[in-house]
């Protein structure tokens, strides 16, 4: 269900040197998300958002506090999108944001990093090509390479493969793209063909970056959703998860250095990096700061 919400601020200030993403703020246009994805950190207490899978909130305001804000802003640096719902979510004409919202970052001559399981960000190819003339960067989340497993544990989301071919087409246009490929779930996609299929498939579609995690995290209502969602899809998983991690909230596979040497060694072969290329201002820019 789609709902109407006015918020009074929408850029997050990063608190810290944000060195995973160089992200300065971070913008959600929207809360809860419709990917209903299995294992989504957002779906934790700390967050407060309720019925996450069933109601979108659009911050309809957005688009006009962006502007204000962005027009405020003595500094510029990368904009995050896409850390607490997909940017490039499904929803009803008229009621997405994030087309309007990059024209507004394209205006302001702002930075963006998006994180995405979706082949919609190509409908803003465009908007994406200017915005990288200062910096853009595109990661797409992908957890497993097979489409039949996403199927089940992304089920909203673009398939891998639809995934996978957006890239190609963003790196074609000169867009730095790559992969986040986390969470890697313990007992389900920590196998080495996973991490080979997912590599391999980066480079042929045109990552210049992979930056993983082998492993995921489980809190409060996170935790239970998920187990729930073990029972009906992996029956007898869960258990090895309980006697596994118990009540920890970040949960390595069991074979996580296998899999990072195995990653690194695929990623020097194809000649990828392993951290996000972050954003540097220009030198004028950096004068400006001191100015």
């Amino acid at each position: 269900m789609i709902k109407e919400i006015q918020v009074q601020v929408l850029l997050a200030h990063s608190k810290q040197p944000d060195t995973l993403f160089g992200l300065k703020y971070n913008m959600n246009l929207y809360r809860g998300c419709c990917h209903r994805c299995v294992y989504c950190d957002s779906r934790s207490e700390c967050y407060q958002i309720e019925n996450f899978d069933r109601d979108v909130l659009v911050k309809v305001n957005a688009i006009e506090l962006l502007r204000k804000e962005l027009a405020s802003k003595r500094v510029k640096g990368p904009i995050g999108l896409g850390s607490m719902n997909d940017p490039f979510m499904p929803l009803p004409p008229g009621v997405s944001l994030t087309g309007q919202a990059l024209a507004v970052i394209a205006e302001f001559g702002f930075p963006v990093h998006i994180i995405t399981k979706s082949a919609l960000v190509l409908q803003e190819l465009e908007t994406l090509r200017r915005i990288s003339q200062v910096y853009a960067s595109i990661s797409f989340t992908v957890t497993t390479a097979d489409d039949a497993l996403a199927a089940k544990v992304e089920p909203g989301s673009s398939r891998p493969s639809a995934r996978f071919a957006a890239m190609k087409t963003l790196a074609a246009h000169g867009i730095q793209t790559g992969v986040t490929m986390m969470p890697i779930l313990p007992f389900i996609e920590d196998n080495e063909e996973n991490i080979t299929a997912i590599v391999e498939q980066a480079a042929e579609n045109g990552a210049s970056y992979i930056i993983p995690w082998m492993g995921m995290t489980m809190r409060d209502r996170q935790r239970a959703y998920y187990y729930r969602q073990l029972d009906v899809l992996f029956p007898g998983i869960r258990e090895k998860y309980e006697r596994t991690y118990g009540d920890r909230y970040s949960c390595d596979t069991p074979n996580a250095p296998q899999l990072y040497r195995l990653f690194n060694a695929l990623c020097k072969k194809h000649h990828i990096a392993t951290q996000l290329p972050l954003y540097e201002p220009l030198a004028s820019q950096q004068l400006n700061l001191w100015g």
